[in-house]
């Protein structure tokens, strides 16, 4: 083989593979976000529901609700779950952080490769609560 070949058969292996891992973060994403959807769905039904219980003046202190764990069904205090749906979604919101933070200089990378120029604007980065909080004072 000859080195422009070989050079080329490279170049596509890595620009390929490289295409790979983005497809695969990307998904992972929309995976975590559905998810974080769900939970979110859940939490806010929670919370629906203890306003409603209130309203009609139930005197249930320690309502529970059921939960689903993988395969398993389980009845625990209404509190306990939506902290630990609380705690769930914190996670998530962090994983996918995590995963976009990762993607960003992948996909520059296969940019690159690619011979296309760099995405404007593709590298930024939101506001912190404190930086919004700032601008708005």
């Amino acid at each position: 083989m000859s080195r422009d070949t070989q050079f080329v058969l490279n170049h596509l292996t890595e620009l390929e593979e490289l295409a790979e891992e983005v497809l695969t973060v990307k998904q992972q994403i929309v995976d975590l976000d559905k998810k974080r959807n769900q939970n979110r769905e859940a939490i806010r039904a929670l919370q629906n529901k203890k306003k409603k219980t209130t309203q009609e003046g139930d005197k249930k202190t320690n309502q529970k609700e059921w939960v689903c764990f993988g395969n398993t069904f389980m009845k625990l205090p209404q509190s306990k779950t939506q902290d630990m749906l609380q705690e769930d979604q914190n996670s998530l919101d962090q994983e996918i952080d995590k995963l976009h933070n990762e993607l960003r200089p992948k996909v520059s990378r296969l940019r690159e490769l690619e011979g296309l120029p760099e995405a404007k604007g593709f590298d930024l980065k939101s506001l912190t609560k404190e930086e919004a909080m700032a601008i708005h004072r």
